[in-house]
This record gives C-alpha cells, sequence and structure tokens, in this order.
C-alpha cells in the first residue's frame, strides 16, 4: 500500500476525523478523540504508526522487519510499519482495523 492507499482506507471507516495538529506533514486519524494511527507524509520510507496492545505489537516486530517500535510514542503500545518494505497490504488493512478498534 502507498501513502495515498493507507489513508484512504484509514478515512473509510466511520466517523473518523484527520488533522495535522503538530505540524504540516503528520496527519492524524482520530475516533471519538482519540488518535489511532499517525501518518507522516515527509517520510522516506513512508511509515505509518498504529496503537496495538503490547503484546501484539512485540508480535509484529518479531514478524516483520518492517515493523519497529514508534520513536516518538510509546514502544509498547506504538509500532511504526514501513508499508513498501514487503508487508502484504491485506495484513496492514487488519493493523489498521485493530488500531481503529
Amino acid at each position: 500500500m502507498n501513502i495515498e492507499e493507507i489513508r484512504e482506507y484509514c478515512l473509510s471507516k466511520p466517523h473518523v476525523t484527520e488533522d495535522f495538529p503538530f505540524d504540516d506533514v503528520t496527519l492524524v486519524f482520530r475516533i471519538g478523540g482519540k488518535i489511532f494511527a499517525f501518518l507522516p507524509t515527509d517520510a522516506i520510507p513512508h511509515s505509518v504508526a498504529l496503537k496495538c496492545d503490547p503484546e501484539r505489537a512485540l508480535a509484529l516486530r518479531e514478524r516483520y522487519a518492517g515493523v519497529r517500535g514508534a520513536w516518538h510514542l510509546d514502544k509498547r503500545h506504538w509500532n511504526s510499519v514501513e508499508p513498501e518494505s514487503g508487508i502484504p497490504a491485506e495484513a496492514l488493512k487488519e493493523w489498521i482495523d485493530h488500531s481503529y478498534d
């Protein structure tokens, strides 16, 4: 998935809003006022930070090379995912769904 596909998928969820609360390049996706995803539009390679429960976050880091603890967030709960690192699009959509829920 590319950055625009990730954005469109996040916005396809009910009641999701997006904004740029920190700078002009980091999209934040919220549900009910709570952040569930960050999408830095200027990062190379592109990545998306997704919230997970701690066990799931660790399991994803161990399984995929393109997943690591998000450096700017609580690493127990947030993963930074590089969608262009070979991670299947369906897996990335599943993680977005998990973070959204």
